[in-house]
Order: C-alpha cells, then sequence, then structure tokens
C-alpha cells in the first residue's frame, strides 16, 4: 500500500511547453528521480518516454553513470509497459520493489516505439512507420530533443538494449545516432548496442526451428520435413524481394509448429504454450498472422505478476497526468505491426557489420531455451558477418559464468575487441525474468557501472 501512495503521489513539476491539443510535454518528481513526456517526432507524430534516475547512482569521472535506452519488441509491443514492469524497471507490475532492478546499474530510459505504440501516438493514420529505417529516425529525432539541452545526460554513456524485434530498432538506430554525432546534430556518448535474443535475421532462425525442435523431440521426422519446406519458401520469398508473403509464410511456419509440436511454447521450449485450445479456431480459420502476433505480447501479459492492462490504464496513466484521454494502452499495437510487414523479415546483418566496423561496442545475449529467436539461429547471422575481426572472435574459447559462490555454470562469455556474446543458460526469450541475477551482472559488466 505504501508502495502504491508513493507511485501515486501527485508531487510533479511542469517542464517544457505545450503541443498540439495542450498537453504538458513532460513532467518530472519532485525528487527529479522519474521524468517523462512526450517528443513530437513529426507533426502529428507524438513518442512518449519515461526516464528513471538510479538511486544507486555512483560519481565516477573515470567511469561516467551510464543510461540505459531500453527497445521493446512485437514490432508494436510496449517499453513503458514491458520492460518497465515486467523486465528492469523499479518496479513489479503489482507495484512491489524489483530486486534486480537494472537501475542498480544505470539509469532507464523507456519509450513507447515506434509511434502508436502503447501511450505513443499519431493523429493521423498515414504517419505510422513503415520501416525500421523510419523508426530509427523518429527515435533520433527524440534523443536529439532530450540530449541536446541537457549537459547533464550528456555526460553519461547511452546504451541501446534491445529484445526480440527490438533488435533491428536498435541497429539503425545505432547507425543513425552516429551519423548524427558526427554531424554534430546530437549530443551524447554512444557506449554501445546491446543486442537480446534479437530478431535480426528472421532467415536463420526460421531454418533454426525444425532441427532444434527434432532434437528436442517435439517435433518428428515429418514436422522437421514441413518445418524446412516452409522455411525454403521464405527464403525464396525473401531472395525475390517478397517481403510480404514472407511474413505471412512466417506467420504459418510458427502455427504449423504450433500443431505438430502439441504446442510447443516460443519463448522457451521446455514449455508447452498456454494459448494453444484458445487459439485453435483461428488455426483452422488460417488467421495465422493474428495468432503469431498474440504470442509476444500474450506471454507477457499474462501470468500471476499484475494486470498489466488494468496498469497501464489505471493508476500509471493517473500518475502520469499527461496522457491523453483518448489513448488507450494495448499490449500490442496492431496498426504498427500491419504497417512493418514489409520489413518485419529483411535481415539486419548489414547493418550489425557497419556499427562494427565504425568500432561502436556490440554485445548479443541469448537464452539457451528461447525458440523463436534461437541460439543456434543468433549464431548463425553472427557467423555471415563480414567484420574483419569474426575469425579471432570465432577461434577464441568461451569463459564460463558462476553466480557468486555458486560454481554451477549460469552461462558462457566470448569477446574480442568490440564484439561480445553472452550465452545465458536456463533463460528463454526474456532474459532479465528468467535469470535475473545474472543478467544484472551481464548488463553491469557492459555498461562498465561503477556500481558496488
Amino acid at each position: 500500500m505504501q508502495t502504491l501512495c508513493v507511485f501515486l503521489a501527485t508531487f510533479v513539476f511542469f517542464l517544457g511547453v505545450l503541443f498540439h491539443g495542450g498537453t504538458v510535454t513532460a513532467l518530472r518528481t519532485k525528487d527529479g528521480s522519474e521524468e517523462w513526456g512526450y517528443v513530437q517526432v513529426r507533426p502529428k507524430a507524438h513518442m512518449f518516454w519515461w526516464l528513471y534516475r538510479s538511486p544507486y547512482r555512483v560519481d565516477n569521472p573515470s567511469k561516467p553513470w551510464p543510461i540505459i535506452l531500453w527497445l521493446q519488441g512485437g514490432p508494436g509491443s510496449s517499453g513503458v509497459g514491458f520492460g518497465n514492469f515486467r523486465e528492469i524497471g523499479p518496479l513489479d507490475a503489482n507495484l512491489k520493489p524489483r530486486n534486480f532492478t537494472w537501475l542498480r546499474k544505470a539509469d532507464l530510459l523507456f519509450v513507447d516505439n515506434p509511434v502508436g505504440t502503447g501511450y505513443s501516438f499519431v493523429e493521423d493514420s498515414g504517419l505510422f512507420v513503415k520501416t525500421d529505417k523510419e523508426a530509427a529516425t523518429d527515435l533520433t529525432t527524440l534523443l536529439t530533443k532530450l540530449f541536446n539541452n541537457n549537459p547533464s545526460l550528456q555526460k553519461s554513456p547511452l546504451f541501446i538494449v534491445a529484445e526480440s524485434y527490438g533488435g533491428k530498432f536498435a541497429v539503425t538506430l545505432g547507425l543513425s545516432a552516429v551519423k548524427a554525432i558526427n554531424k554534430g546534430r546530437l549530443k551524447l556518448k554512444l557506449g554501445g548496442v546491446v543486442l537480446g535474443d534479437s530478431w535480426i535475421s528472421p532467415e536463420d532462425f526460421v531454418f533454426s526451428w525444425g532441427p532444434l525442435l527434432k532434437d528436442l523431440s517435439r517435433l518428428d521426422d515429418k514436422g522437421l520435413q514441413i518445418s524446412n519446406s516452409v522455411a525454403k519458401m521464405i527464403k525464396e520469398q525473401l531472395e525475390a524481394g517478397q517481403f510480404v508473403n514472407a511474413t505471412n509464410s512466417w506467420s504459418e511456419l510458427e502455427n504449423l509448429i504450433s500443431i505438430n509440436t502439441n504446442s510447443v511454447d516460443f519463448y522457451n521450449f521446455l514449455l508447452d504454450s498456454g494459448s494453444y485450445s484458445v487459439t485453435l479456431s483461428a488455426m483452422k480459420m488460417k488467421l495465422f498472422k493474428e495468432i503469431s502476433m498474440r504470442r509476444y505480447s500474450n506471454y507477457l501479459s499474462a501470468g500471476v505478476n499484475g494486470d498489466l492492462n488494468s496498469l497501464l490504464n489505471g493508476v500509471t496513466k493517473k500518475k502520469l497526468k499527461i496522457i491523453p484521454e483518448n489513448i488507450t494502452w494495448f499490449e500490442l499495437s496492431d496498426n504498427v505491426f500491419a504497417n512493418l510487414e514489409g520489413d518485419f523479415m529483411k535481415p539486419r546483418i548489414a547493418e550489425v557489420d557497419e556499427l562494427l566496423a565504425l568500432g561502436v561496442n556490440v554485445t548479443v545475449y541469448s537464452g539457451q531455451v528461447d525458440l523463436i529467436c534461437s541460439t543456434r539461429g543468433t549464431e548463425a547471422w553472427l557467423k555471415k558477418l563480414k567484420w574483419v575481426g569474426l575469425p579471432k572472435f570465432m577461434r577464441k574459447r568461451r569463459t564460463p559464468i558462476f553466480w557468486g559462490n555458486d560454481k554451477t555454470t549460469k552461462g558462457f562469455f566470448k569477446s574480442y575487441k568490440n564484439l561480445n556474446f553472452y550465452w545465458i543458460l536456463g533463460a528463454g526469450h526474456f532474459v532479465p525474468i528468467d535469470q535475473p541475477y545474472i543478467a544484472l551482472n551481464m548488463i553491469g559488466a557492459i555498461t562498465q557501472s561503477p556500481a558496488v
């Protein structure tokens, strides 16, 4: 009850000016520990952001306190909702303090990206982004508005940390930010780009599903043949530039795998998905894409850890004060996903290569029991990099990861120059949820946080 009262505290200060509709641009708590607001990234396109300043901050001139920008996946799922209240923010969805919040290692900046996601909105349906690069342009505009006139933020290195489809946004944003920094249009220090179970190469992932599930006894020979056949068709569609068709085939493949595995969980292949009975009739109607769109958000919004819909449309909206009355928070924006279906299956390996060539620190982490962005698929696309340091990276031996005095292996790590890779054992698609202690230590090492 005390936590809820603090969360709902009305001690807020106005920051900035008014935008269309008379809504205040930004607010902050009395103690300055939180700020939030809207940036008009394009006329009639408004992106919501929420910044938490860490109570664990350590002032160290040699290792400045970092900021993490969290990018959620979907596309169209809310970082302000999922990343914040389900994964790494200070409170969980029951507004209880999170023991392993990433605020222990950095300040946290959540955004609802792209516009139309979560609390972000557009005033015209023609303003949804159609490509990852358009999303990166909007995000760069957001960063410019937040950082350029704030010397305090400029002192902290910014780490772009992404999960799932957010990884594609992260690499395009990373390149956009570097270019803006070099041209003097963006005043920030880019600490690195972190790709957690990220959808960087859809082709490599769909080809990984069949063999992986066959080895796990979730597919038989017939199921493997079906999976590989559709994966091959997806590859041909991608090579022919038929990207929307490839997106449709991806969703069909997911549902064929669900049927042939008796509904394996795409976010933890050791489990069954609870959505199978609910979606069986939809499968018969061949509403494959609608089912696939819901898997990601349903996984994070369900369970015993609080109701996100009630939280984001109730006490959180009341606390924030500036969310327009006509905006309802949803787990996933159908409009955002639909407008990006032509980019959904496009790879972003070339962008990772470009970041590495520019000297940007790139970290990849992968949960052992993730299926949709499997470790097998991640290793496959990583081997396609043209980066000059890749051969030496591949020859490096992995270092085991432990938990304190417990010498049971919790993962592995490998690094060469500015490329780093973490294998996290016992974790699925959502590493900070499945292995919170390991994830916290990992992000501390990535950001070189001066926290004790």
